[in-house]
């Protein structure tokens, strides 16, 4: 549909995307008070429990899922009232900039921003320092590894006290890892569309998607650095049996890394980053879907952190596919692996 709209010039593919996705906007919550604010000049809703609570409670920064190109407030708002609702924590949803409009580091830095803004301010908003929580699906996932990471070393700011990643896509370097084979064609999101979507964040365009595809975009020697993280080697062979089959080498093209180097940089790809910081990680909840491209993902950052000793939760949705998530009491249709994955954010939240 998008595509038929894009060739009669009537409005771009992603413009159309974003009007379908829009969400509605929906009543007042009779248990919560949800207000519209700015955190360090990024839009944010905190939705806030009405009901009495002992101390001071949880708080849950929120980044929502699109492929960095989609998505909204509105478009999360289910989501983040059940959670907050659920858990009876303090939900601080972000408005970061999308892509193509605005680039990476764009989105990563309104999150962290607002993160970091949140972290200074908690008593403002009845929450305990000590208790705050990065969590996001999809791209949001991908954002909230990035913004744990950067402040895992930072000594002026209270620590994470968790992060919780929902099918998160966390690199670029390989599109044919046995998920992106097995899965390639289901929805919500095709493997081409996961190429499209990291190179629209990462330079406004999506040129040279083939070539990423196929893997001619990495030198040889940096394929073999991150070889030790990023390699169907560390995913559980259970997960290989569902058609998977060997690609034949590409030959690496230089110019097409000139425009996508930048694919190397933990802050885009957190997957890469160093044990040094991979080791300082908090608690962590990492939710996978099995008919998801970006299950390995999920799956290898999985084995990065219990190799670093940090505590993981997993949770795999054995009947799930990517985005099962944001469809929860979507227009009235809902899919009980959505409930079910929604729930362990929930239990998890409510075990720290």
């Amino acid at each position: 549909q998008g595509r038929i709209l894009e060739k009669t010039g009537l409005c771009s593919q992603i413009t159309f995307g974003r009007y379908v996705r829009q969400g509605r906007k929906l009543g007042v919550d009779p248990k919560l008070f949800i207000q519209d604010l700015q955190f360090n000049k990024v839009p944010v809703r905190v939705y806030h429990p009405k009901a009495n609570s002992d101390g001071r409670r949880r708080g849950i920064i929120f980044f929502h899922g699109g492929g960095w190109v989609f998505g909204s407030l509105d478009t999360y708002e289910k989501v983040c009232r059940y959670i907050s609702r659920e858990s009876e924590s303090v939900v601080v949803s972000v408005q970061y900039r999308l892509a193509p409009e605005h680039k990476y580091p764009a989105a990563y830095e309104d999150c962290l921003n607002a993160t970091i803004h949140f972290l200074k301010n908690t008593e403002h908003y009845g929450v305990d320092p000590a208790n705050v929580i990065v969590c996001g699906d999809s791209a949001g996932g991908n954002l909230a590894a990035a913004v744990s990471q950067t402040l895992a070393g930072r000594s002026d700011l209270p620590k994470l006290r968790a992060q919780i990643l929902i099918y998160p896509g966390l690199q670029a370097l390989d599109f044919n890892l046995p998920s992106y084979h097995q899965n390639r064609g289901v929805p919500l999101l095709f493997r081409e569309r996961a190429a499209f979507f990291a190179l629209q964040y990462l330079n406004g365009h999506a040129l040279h998607m083939q070539e990423v595809l196929e893997g001619s975009h990495i030198p040889p020697d940096m394929r073999l650095k991150y070889r030790k993280w990023v390699s169907p080697d560390n995913i559980p062979e259970k997960f290989k049996v569902r058609g998977v089959k060997p690609l034949r080498p590409t030959d690496f093209i230089a110019e097409v890394y000139e425009t996508v180097k930048r694919f190397c940089e933990p802050n885009l790809c957190p997957l890469l980053a160093e044990d040094a910081i991979v080791h300082q990680l908090p608690e962590s909840f990492i939710l996978t879907c099995e008919y998801d491209v970006l299950r390995d993902d999920g799956l290898l950052y999985k084995k990065r952190l219990e190799d670093n000793g940090v505590p993981v939760t997993w949770y795999h949705l054995e009947d799930g596919f990517h985005g099962v998530i944001s469809l929860h009491d979507y227009c009235g249709f809902s899919f009980p692996a959505g409930k079910r994955g929604l729930d362990s954010v929930v239990n998890f939240l409510k075990s720290l």
